[in-house]
C-alpha cells in the first residue's frame, strides 16, 4: 500500500511537470507567432500582448534603481559640471536681449572663460540652428571662437520618418564613426535629419553628435543610442561621443560589437539591447551635486572674473533645464529630469563603466523554469498548505530581493514580473496537483475500506452500512426494499479438485455475473466466503424474486473458467426478504433471505429459496 501511494504521488509530480512544461512550449510557440511581422500592421498584435508585460517590467526596474539611489547614493563623477540654462538664466537673458534665444556670443563668452581653466570637453546638450536675426556678428564670434577649441561638443537631431518640410541632407564623413561586427544588433536606423549652422557641420575642430533619445512605451526614458544608423553609416550619440573620445585615444572612432552584444570602447564594454541602445544607471542626486547656473558663469565671463580653476579636467555640460524649453525627460528616478542630464549621465556611465544588462529571453525562461519547479517541488512536499504558502511567500520576497542586488551589485537587470507570475502559477497548479493527488489517495483509501480485494464487490462493513442507511431510506419514504443473498453451491469441490485458484477463479466470475445483472442502483457485496448479497433499493418482492430467478438462471448457463484450459459449470442458490412485508430491521431482512438460502440448499440447489 506505502509503495502505491509514493508511486501515486510520483505520477501525480511528473503530470505536474509535464504540464508546466506543455505550457511553456505553447507560450513559447505564441511568442514566436507574435514575433512574426503581420503584413499590414507590423508587430501589432505583438505590441498589444506584451505591452503590459513590458510596461510592468519596466516599472520593477524604476523601483530597483529609486531604492538603489536612496539605499547606495551612489554619487555622480566629480569630473562632471552642468551649467543648466534654467528658468532665472532664461528670464535675466531674455530681459537683457529681448529675444530668445538669446544671441549665440553669450555661449562664445562662456566657452573663452571656460577654456581659461583648460577643462577636459565643453559639450553643448544643443542644437545651433541657422539664425533668424543676428546682432554685432554674434554667429560670426560664436563660430570663431569655437574653432580655436578641438574639445568642443554639440549636438544635431535625426528624425525616425519623413518630413515634409526638410530633405535628407549629406553629413561630413568626419562626423561618422566605425562599427564593426553589428549582425546581432538591430540598430535603429534614422532617415531624415535636423540640420544645424553649416560652420559648425564644416569645422576641423567641432565635434557633431546626435542627442537623439527614444522613450520606452509607458513614457519613461531608460536606455540611450550609442550609435544610430543614418544613411547607412553609424553616427555616435553625444555623450557617447565625448566619453569614446576620453577612453580611447588610439583608433579613435573604431568600434565593435562583441559575441556577448557588448559595444567595446577601450576597456569599457557597454551591453546593447537587440534594438542597440545601452540602458542606463542613475545617479543620487546629480542636479543637486553637479549643477550650476548658467547665468552665473556668463556673468563671471562678462565681468573678465579671473580664472578659480573650478572648471579644469572637467567635462563640462550645457543645457537648458527650464520647462520652458521644453527639453525636460520623464527618468526612473525622477518624473521631471532635463535632457542635459541624461546626455551627463551617459558619460557617468561610460566613465563608471557601469550601464545595466538585461538578461536575455533564453536566460528569463532558464530562471522562470526554475522558479516553476522549485515551487511546484516545495508546494507538492510540504507537509500542510499553511507551511506551503508561507514557503511560497518567502520564496517570492526572496527572489525580489536577489533581483535588487543582481542590479546594485552587477549592474544586472534580471526578470521579476515574469517569475512573479510563474511564482503564483506554479502554486496555483501544484495545489491543484497536491489535491488530485490526495483526491486519488483518499480514493484508493476508501477503495481498500469498502472494496472486497478479491471479488471487486462491496465488502461485509460495507454491506451492513448501506443496508442500515437504505433501511432507513425505505422507513422514511414508505418505500419497499429487498435483498438477495446467495451461495455457490458445492464451493468446496472447487478448491479440493482445482485447488484454491480455481475456487478464486470461481468468485471472481460470479461476482461480475452479478453485477451484469443487477441494476446500477443495486448494492452487489460479498457477505462473506462464498456468499454475496444484493441490496434493492426500493424494489418490491415481486421484483426482487424476478431478478434473483434471472441471476441464478444466468450463472447457471455460463461456463465458468476453472483453469486456463478447463471450465465448469457452477450454480448458485439464493435467498430473497423484503421489507416491510419480512423484516422490519436490518439483522431481520438477512435472517429471512438466509432461511430462503437454506430452504433452496435443502430443496436440491440452483433455486431461489423463498421462506
Amino acid at each position: 500500500m506505502k509503495n502505491n501511494l509514493t508511486k501515486t504521488r510520483w505520477f501525480i509530480f511528473g503530470t505536474y511537470i509535464l504540464l508546466v512544461l506543455t505550457i511553456l512550449l505553447i507560450c513559447s510557440i505564441f511568442v514566436f507567432v507574435l514575433n512574426v511581422k503581420d503584413v499590414n500592421n507590423e508587430h501589432s498584435l505583438k505590441k498589444v500582448f506584451i505591452s503590459f508585460f513590458e510596461t510592468a517590467e519596466n516599472r520593477t526596474f524604476d523601483y530597483r534603481q529609486a531604492l538603489q539611489i536612496i539605499k547606495a547614493q551612489r554619487e555622480p563623477s566629480e569630473k562632471i559640471v552642468v551649467l543648466e540654462i534654467d528658468r532665472p538664466t532664461v528670464e535675466i537673458l531674455w530681459e537683457k536681449f529681448g529675444e530668445w534665444p538669446a544671441p549665440r556670443s553669450i555661449y562664445a563668452d562662456v566657452v573663452n572663460y571656460l577654456e581659461k581653466d583648460k577643462p577636459r570637453a565643453i559639450i553643448f546638450d544643443l542644437m545651433f540652428l541657422k539664425s533668424i536675426k543676428s546682432e554685432n556678428n554674434s554667429d560670426k564670434y560664436f563660430i570663431e571662437t569655437l574653432n580655436k577649441y578641438d574639445n568642443i561638443y554639440v549636438g544635431i537631431n535625426f528624425d525616425p520618418v519623413k518630413s515634409n518640410i526638410r530633405t535628407p541632407i549629406d553629413l561630413p564623413k568626419k562626423l561618422k564613426v566605425n562599427v564593426n561586427n553589428t549582425s546581432s544588433v538591430n540598430f535603429l536606423d534614422y532617415i531624415n535629419c535636423r540640420p544645424i549652422m553649416q560652420e559648425l557641420l564644416d569645422s576641423e575642430t567641432v565635434n557633431v553628435s546626435s542627442l537623439n533619445v527614444l522613450r520606452d512605451a509607458d513614457g519613461i526614458l531608460r536606455k540611450v543610442p550609442p550609435v544610430m544608423k543614418y544613411k547607412n553609416e553609424f553616427y555616435p550619440y553625444l555623450g557617447f561621443q565625448v566619453g569614446a573620445d576620453y577612453l580611447q585615444s588610439k583608433n579613435k572612432n573604431q568600434f565593435y560589437v562583441d559575441k556577448n552584444r557588448k559595444l567595446v570602447v577601450s576597456d569599457t564594454k557597454i551591453p546593447l539591447t537587440k534594438d542597440g541602445f545601452a540602458i542606463l544607471n542613475w545617479y543620487y542626486k546629480f542636479k543637486e551635486k553637479n549643477g550650476n547656473s548658467f547665468y552665473k558663469v556668463w556673468k563671471d565671463a562678462t565681468s573678465n572674473r579671473k580664472s578659480t580653476n573650478e572648471y579644469r579636467d572637467k567635462f563640462v555640460f550645457i543645457g537648458t533645464t527650464a520647462e520652458a524649453l521644453y527639453d525636460i525627460k520623464s527618468v526612473p528616478i525622477n518624473k521631471e529630469y532635463p535632457g542635459v542630464y541624461v546626455q551627463a549621465t551617459t558619460l557617468n556611465n561610460m566613465l563608471d563603466n557601469n550601464f545595466v544588462q538585461k538578461t536575455n529571453i533564453g536566460f528569463d525562461i532558464f530562471i522562470t523554469l526554475c522558479v516553476i519547479v522549485l515551487i511546484g517541488t516545495i508546494v507538492m512536499f510540504s507537509t500542510s498548505t499553511l507551511i506551503a504558502t508561507l514557503s511560497t511567500i518567502l520564496f517570492s520576497i526572496a527572489y525580489w530581493f536577489i533581483s535588487y542586488y543582481a542590479l546594485e551589485k552587477y549592474n544586472l537587470w534580471i526578470p521579476v514580473i515574469l517569475p512573479t507570475l510563474a511564482i503564483v502559477a506554479a502554486y496555483i497548479l501544484a495545489l491543484l496537483a497536491k489535491y488530485l493527488m490526495k483526491s486519488r489517495d483518499f480514493e484508493y483509501q476508501y477503495k481498500l475500506a469498502t472494496i472486497d480485494g478479491l471479488t471487486e464487490l462491496y465488502n461485509h462493513r460495507y454491506f451492513q452500512d448501506t443496508l442500515k442507511q437504505q433501511l432507513d431510506i425505505a422507513r422514511r419514504y414508505n418505500q419497499a426494499l429487498s435483498l438477495i443473498i446467495c451461495d455457490i453451491d458445492f464451493f468446496k469441490k472447487f478448491n479440493d479438485t482445482y485447488g484454491h485458484q480455481a475456487g478464486d477463479a470461481v468468485l471472481r466470475q460470479v461476482a461480475q455475473t452479478l453485477k451484469k445483472n443487477s441494476r446500477t442502483t443495486d448494492f452487489v457485496c460479498r457477505y462473506g466466503g462464498e456468499e454475496m448479497s444484493i441490496i434493492l433499493p426500493n424494489t418490491k418482492a415481486e421484483e426482487a424474486l424476478q431478478l434473483a430467478n434471472r441471476i441464478c438462471h444466468s450463472v447457471s448457463e455460463k461456463p465458468f473458467h476453472i483453469t486456463p484450459v478447463d471450465t465448469e459449470t457452477v450454480t448458485i442458490s439464493l435467498g430473497v426478504s423484503t421489507f416491510p412485508e419480512n423484516a422490519q430491521t436490518p439483522q431481520d431482512l438477512i435472517a429471512w433471505a438466509d432461511k430462503g438460502l437454506y430452504y433452496a440448499k435443502e430443496h436440491g440447489r440452483n433455486q431461489v429459496g423463498r421462506y
